[in-house]
C-alpha cells in the first residue's frame, strides 16, 4: 500500500499540518522536528500527492510540450532546451506528438487542459483561427516555439525566417552560381512561406528571372531530398547550386547527386537549414543557415516561466539571431 501524509504524521508523532509544512519547505519547523519528520519520510519511503498538492496549490508544476515529432533531431534538440530550462525552475514535462495534423493538435491541447498543467508550449505548423481561439480561452498561458502565429497574439520564439533564407540564397549568388534552385519545405506554413519569400527576394535583388522548374517542393524529409535533386538534375540547363529549406532534406539531395555521379560541391553546390548534428555528419560536411534549436526552446520555457508566475514582459515575440556557417558542400572562395 501507498504510504500517505498520515502515516508520516503518526510514526514521526506530529501533526499532518507539521508533515505538510517539511514536505513543502515552510521555514516555520523546528529544525529537530523537521530532521525527525525527514528521517520519518526516508524510512518509509514517503512520495508526496503531485496530484492533491496541484489541488490545494492550483498548481500542478506541469508543462504541456507538444512537438511535431520528437524523432525529428530539429525537434528531439529544441526539446532539449525546454526539458533543461524547466528543470532548472522545478517543473515537468508532459510531451505530445501531433504529427503536424490539425485535428490532433486541437486535441492534444485540450487534453493537456484537461491535465491541469500551468502552461503550454506548442510547436506546429500552421496557426489556424482555431489554434488562436483555443489559446486565448486557455485558462494557462501558451508560448510558441519555432512557431509563427500570423495573427502575433500569441507569445512566440523565432529566428527572421526570410531574412535567413535571403542570405542563403544571396551566398549562392555570390558564389557566381546564376540560378539557385530551392527546395522547399511544405508550402502550407508560413515559415515555409518566409522562406520562400526571402529566395524570392535574393533572386529579385539579382535580376534573375525566376525558372519555376527549379523550386521543388519538399516535406523536410530524407527521402524528398532524394526526390527533389532527381527532378533537378532530369532537367536540360542543370542548377549548379541548390538552397534546401532543412537541412534533413539537404542530406537526400547531396546523396541523390552524388548517386547520379555528381561532385557535391563542384557539379552541384548544396545549401541547408537549421545546422542539426547531421550538417556535419553528412560528407561533404553541409554549408547552412544556424538556426539555434537548444535556445529557441530554452527562451521559449522562460518566457512561459514568466508568464506562469506572472513576472513582467517585456517582449512577447522573441526573433533569436541567425548566421550563416560554411562548410565544404559549397565551394571555398
Amino acid at each position: 500500500m501507498n504510504v500517505t501524509i498520515y502515516d508520516v504524521a503518526r510514526e514521526a508523532n506530529v501533526s499532518m499540518a507539521t508533515v505538510s509544512r517539511v514536505v513543502n519547505g515552510n521555514p516555520n519547523v523546528k529544525p529537530v522536528t523537521r530532521k525527525k519528520v525527514l528521517a520519518t519520510i526516508e524510512r518509509l519511503g514517503y512520495r508526496p500527492n503531485a496530484v492533491a498538492r496541484g489541488l490545494a496549490s492550483k498548481k500542478t508544476t506541469t508543462v504541456g510540450a507538444i512537438i511535431p515529432d520528437i524523432s525529428s533531431i530539429f525537434f528531439a534538440e529544441l526539446a532539449r532546451g525546454i526539458e533543461d530550462i524547466a528543470t532548472m525552475y522545478k517543473y515537468n514535462i508532459i510531451l505530445s506528438n501531433s504529427d503536424q495534423n490539425k485535428d490532433k493538435e486541437l486535441q492534444l491541447i485540450n487534453t493537456m487542459l484537461e491535465k491541469q498543467v500551468d502552461g503550454i508550449l506548442f510547436m506546429g505548423g500552421n496557426i489556424s483561427e482555431e489554434h488562436v481561439q483555443q489559446f486565448k480561452s486557455a485558462s494557462v498561458p501558451v508560448v510558441l516555439a519555432a512557431t509563427y502565429d500570423e495573427s502575433e497574439t500569441i507569445p512566440s520564439v523565432n529566428i527572421d525566417y526570410e531574412e535567413a533564407a535571403y542570405e542563403a540564397t544571396k551566398f549562392l549568388l555570390d558564389q557566381g552560381n546564376t540560378h539557385p534552385a530551392f527546395v522547399s519545405g511544405q508550402d502550407d506554413t508560413l515559415i515555409n512561406q518566409q522562406k520562400y519569400e526571402g529566395y524570392l527576394r535574393a533572386m529579385k535583388e539579382a535580376s534573375v528571372s525566376l525558372n519555376e522548374a527549379y523550386i521543388i517542393k519538399g516535406d523536410y524529409s530524407y527521402d524528398s531530398g532524394l526526390e527533389a535533386v532527381e527532378q533537378l538534375l532530369n532537367l536540360y540547363e542543370k542548377p549548379t547550386a541548390v538552397f534546401v529549406a532543412s537541412d534533413e532534406m539537404a542530406l537526400g539531395v547531396i546523396h541523390g547527386a552524388q548517386d547520379k555521379g555528381y561532385s557535391v560541391p563542384d557539379d552541384i553546390e548544396v545549401f541547408g537549414f537549421d545546422n542539426t548534428r547531421l550538417a556535419t555528419m553528412v560528407r561533404p560536411t553541409l554549408s547552412t543557415i544556424v538556426q539555434p534549436m537548444y535556445d529557441i526552446g530554452a527562451v521559449a520555457m522562460r518566457l512561459l516561466t514568466k508568464y506562469m508566475n506572472k513576472e513582467e514582459v517585456t517582449e512577447k515575440k522573441v526573433v533569436l539571431p541567425h548566421r550563416i556557417i560554411e562548410r565544404n558542400s559549397t565551394k571555398l572562395k
